[in-house]
Order: C-alpha cells, then structure tokens, then sequence
C-alpha cells in the first residue's frame, strides 16, 4: 500500500519518462474548513489522467477540464485561489467559507521528482524547495517536525517519512497495524527477537528489527513524531519496551490487553522506576472503542486513536479510560 502523495510522485516520474506532460499541483494554504490539509497533492497528466487529491473531487473536476481544453499550457509555476466567494465555494463543493490555494507547477527533467523519490525510497527526509518565479527546484534534507511553508519567492514542502511507528511483536495484529501504517505515511519498523514469530515476515516497506525491544527503542531515538505499540503479550518483551518508550518524547506509547492485564502491567511499571506522570501516558488497552474484535478491526482501532492523538482531538485521550474500551479487548 503507497502512501497517496509518494504515488503522485511515481505517477509524475512515469509521465516524465514517457516523455508526457504532467503537472504537479499542491494545496498551500486554506481558509477556513477545507477538504484536505496543506501539503496534500495532486498529479494530472496532459491527456487527463488524475492521482492524488486537493478536495473533495470538484477542484480536481475543474483543473482536468482546464487541461483538457487548453492543455498544460503553464510554463512557470503558478498559484491559484478556489472559494473565495460563497458562489464559488458551492461550485466546487467547499466547505462553507472554506478556501483553498493551489500551487500548479509544470514539471520537467530538473524538477528533481526521480531523485526525491530515489531519497524518499531511502526512508530519508526531504524537503523540496520551488522558486515561485522560476520553477527551480532544490532538494536538501529536512528534519523532524518541519512543515510546509511558502513566503513570496518559494514553496518548501516537506517529504519522505516524518512520522514514524515502532510495533512490538511480529504477529498477525502486527501485519495489519504496519500494512495500515505504511499506506499513511508512517516509516514502520517491528521489533521482534523472537525467531519463530519473525520468519515469515514479509513485508518489503517494514524494517524488520531482531535485538530486544528495550534496546531497539533506545537505538530509534523516539521524538515528538514517533508512535510505539506493544503488541506480543509477552511482559519480558512489552514491559521492557514500554518501560524505555515511557521517556522518551513519543507522541503515543501504548500496549495491547485487557483493562486488568494493563493494570498488572501498570503495577510491574512503577516496580521498574516509572513514575506516575510517565505511566499516564500510557495507552492501555490501546486503540480507540470502535467494537473491534479482530486483528484487523483491533490494528484500525489503534491507529484512530493515534491518528487523534496526533491530530490533538482531547476527546480519544480522555476515551482511553472508558468502560467501553475496557470491553474492547476484555478477552484479548
């Protein structure tokens, strides 16, 4: 599973190889409620052919209907503003007083779309710089936390895995929360020394990480952008990574279990030095109440309640400790 804006990027570079017209178009800026957040991207190939996303459809409708009435007719990058009038926001499905700017760049060979996914294939941070007069483009890395940000000469966008997940454990729940994972953006790497869990471990976008769980986590250097779930049942392996990730600056730190397993766990914690202000941040049983019974329901659980952690929605934190969570996994 791609990530939707590397696609574009892949979209874009095939066009470029074959020798097609294709523009690169980026959401800079919005007012108000708005469909898709800055950074979101969209390609469009000169005979219409469309990957990615700035709206809901009708801003894309729109810049289809452009290029294939008057064809990539931009030579230089150019922005565009949907949804200033309350007319317009209609037009194009906006949400009410909802504005969108759109940078619409025409790519070429100096573009530097191969070599950024070159880097991004690399798992390496980027950020892509535009001269809005020009159309140069440089690539230099980028660090964690960076955003996107455009003044009056340039567009600097931000790619490459700036989220990240470490999971603990190699099972069956592990595959569907990294599959999952991975098409959202997230650099996902799974710790597990176990060797039978571990063999058949298969997926080509996850870093496979085979030392104890304790020292894998120390080694990632977790910051404000990493999230880790402790998944094997196993305290000899979740308590020692938990009991790491609890210090560390990431943004999510959870463990699978029922609601009286997490208390024992919570218990073995303090007896490990964890201090009370660490151990509230733990997710315990993690994942948001959504009814979930299977692996797969169970991974989309956990990752809405990291997405909404993420996103600093208050109300999935204070979720954590309902009753219904507790039912969630009361058999897990």
């Amino acid at each position: 599973m791609e990530h939707p804006d590397l696609d574009a990027l892949r979209f874009c570079a095939a066009a470029l190889d074959a020798g097609q017209a294709v523009m690169l178009v980026t959401v800079v800026s919005t007012w108000g409620s708005s469909p898709r957040p800055e950074g979101s991207v969209m390609a469009i190939r000169a005979d219409g052919a469309v990957t990615g996303s700035v709206s809901g459809g009708c801003i894309e409708d729109d810049l289809v209907h452009q290029v294939l009435e008057h064809g990539i007719r931009w030579q230089q990058p150019e922005l565009v503003t949907y949804g200033i009038s309350a007319d317009e926001a209609h037009r194009f499905g906006l949400p009410c007083g909802g504005t969108l700017q759109l940078l619409l760049e025409p790519l070429h060979a100096a573009s530097g779309i191969h070599t950024l996914l070159a880097l991004t294939n690399q798992q390496k941070l980027v950020a892509r710089m535009v001269d809005l007069q020009s159309g140069q483009v440089t690539l230099r890395d980028a660090v964690a936390g960076e955003k996107l940000v455009m003044d009056k000469h340039c567009l600097t966008t931000i790619w490459g895995p700036g989220w990240r997940l470490l999971i603990i454990g190699a099972g069956t729940m592990s595959r569907f929360l990294a599959t999952v994972a991975t098409g959202m953006g997230y650099q996902v790497f799974v710790c597990d020394p176990r060797e039978e869990y571990r063999h058949q471990w298969d997926l080509p976008q996850v870093q496979l990480l085979t030392g104890m769980p304790d020292d894998e986590v120390l080694a990632l250097q977790p910051d404000q952008r990493t999230a880790i779930v402790a998944l094997t049942h196993d305290p000899k392996l979740d308590d020692l990574a938990l009991m790491e990730a609890l210090q560390s600056p990431a943004f999510y730190v959870g463990a699978i279990g029922s609601r009286k397993n997490n208390q024992k766990r919570r218990e073995r914690l303090v007896e490990f030095g964890v201090t009370a202000e660490q151990l509230a941040r733990l997710f315990g049983p993690v994942g948001m109440y959504i009814g979930s019974k299977t692996p797969p329901e169970i991974a989309i659980s956990i990752l809405a309640e990291m997405t909404a952690v993420k996103n600093g929605v208050v109300e999935s934190v204070q979720w954590n400790t309902g009753a219904h969570k507790a039912q969630t996994q009361s058999k897990l």
